[in-house]
Order: C-alpha cells, then structure tokens, then sequence
C-alpha cells in the first residue's frame, strides 16, 4: 500500500518496503528503551518549539501523546483502506518496518500483505477483523510497552486508541464523505467492543449528515502542558466547547 487509500493523507498511508531505504523493524517500537528514547526525542522538540522549559512538559504527558501519534499510524491505513477499498490489509509484525523521523507521523513500511475482503460485510466483522488483526497484533504490545514504562493508566492508553480510530474515521468523513457512514459503522463498531467498550462513545449531533464525533471517558494529558488546553473529544472540554468544535467542522 503505497499511496493514500482516496487520497486521505499521510496518515493512512503504509509505504512499500526496500531495503536501502533506512528502515528498522518494528519490534523495535516494543523495545522500552528505543520507546524511551523516542519520547525523549517528542519531549526535546516540544520544549524547543514552544520556548517551555523541561518541567513544564511532563515526560508521561509526552508518552501519552506519542502513543496516540503511532496508534493512529498503525490504524488509519487498515481502516481506510477498509472503508474506502473494500479490503482490510493484514500486516505482519516481523515483515515491517518503522523509521525514526524528527516530526510529523511515524513513518511505516510494508512487505507484502495479506488481505481480508471485507465490501458489503456488516460493520460489526470488519470491526472484529480490524480489533483482532490491527488493535491486538500491532498496537496492544506497544501499549503494554508504554503503560510499564511510564506508569501510564490502561484507561488513557486505550482511550489514545479509541481516539486514534475515531480520528482517522473523522478524515474518512472529511475528505471522502460518501464514505462516512461505513467509516462511522465500523469505527462505532470497534468501540462497542473489548478492549475499547467504555473509552468513549461515537455521537452523531446532525442527524442529516454521517459525520460521528468521538466524546472520550477520559483524556490523553495534553492539558497538563502550559497552554495545551483540552482536545475536541476530550472528557474535560465542556459541552458548549464541544459544539461549537463540531459546528465548526461540519460548517454550521
């Protein structure tokens, strides 16, 4: 998969594999040390971008957000690929690869793929295939990794997951809306089951468009950095605020 399922971004988006291209294999991400020293990494180039000093940026604020970053990058090309291709790719963790980058997404990279048709499935077995295949293989370890070594609750972690699927089913409305609703199906879907039952709850607040809208039980941290504030799915942001971001996204 080497191109944005229906143009999408650059977060729906697994690159082909070549072996001069700098890759490392992606158990790395599942190594605490290499995961340390990427949220060291996160951590510099936050002080250094916004003038903060080192304690003004907790190192578990960092790690939860960084988790929320590769989560999104490990879920939005299967999703996407889901809704908008009709085929649900299954990538094996020993055939791929990750590269170290100072910012932006995690980039990935693929050898071949098996893959799951899954056009005209209902919502429910895409979204079993995609918490069994994508969320369990792929993710669940690299969250184990982030919730020893920095004591962060399994409750934020796997909100950073459910905020990662809702997010990129947000983009699939955004940018291709003829397929909301199937992205807004399975994304619903995946949160009405373990391990993401109880992170949150897909809210659809026009009923004349597809668009969903994810409101978290809980939030990934950011707000404990100076001037973060709250994210437009977050627990703490406050009903009017979480309007108007809505209104503001569906441009009325």
């Amino acid at each position: 998969m080497t191109s944005p399922p229906a143009g999408l971004g650059p977060y729906f988006v697994w690159e082909r594999w070549s072996p001069e291209a700098g890759w490392r294999p992606l158990a790395e991400l599942r190594d605490p040390g290499m995961v340390a020293e990427r949220v060291d990494a996160a951590r510099a180039a936050m002080v250094a971008m916004t003038g903060l000093t080192p304690a003004d940026v907790p190192v578990r604020v960092i790690a939860s957000v960084t988790f929320l970053g590769w989560a999104s990058r490990l879920l939005s090309p299967p999703l996407g690929a889901a809704v908008t291709q009709g085929v649900l790719p299954i990538a094996d963790p020993a055939r791929s690869w990750w590269r170290p980058v100072p910012g932006g997404p995690l980039p990935v990279a693929v050898g071949d793929l098996a893959t799951v048709p899954c056009a005209g499935r209902p919502a429910g077995q895409v979204a079993g295939i995609l918490l069994g295949s994508a969320v369990d293989v792929l993710v669940r370890p690299v969250l184990g990794v982030f919730r020893s070594r920095f004591r962060l609750s399994p409750r934020v972690l796997w909100g950073n997951v459910a905020s990662a699927l809702a997010g990129a089913a947000g983009v699939i409305a955004d940018t291709a809306p003829e397929h909301a609703r199937r992205a807004g199906d399975v994304a619903a879907a995946c949160l009405d089951r373990p391990p993401l039952a109880g992170t949150g709850t897909l809210v659809r607040p026009d009923p004349d468009r597809s668009r969903r809208f994810l409101v978290r039980a809980n939030c990934c941290l950011y707000y404990r950095i100076p001037g973060g504030g709250t994210c437009g799915d977050c627990v703490l942001t406050s009903a009017a605020d979480r309007h108007e971001h809505w209104r503001s996204i569906l441009g009325r």
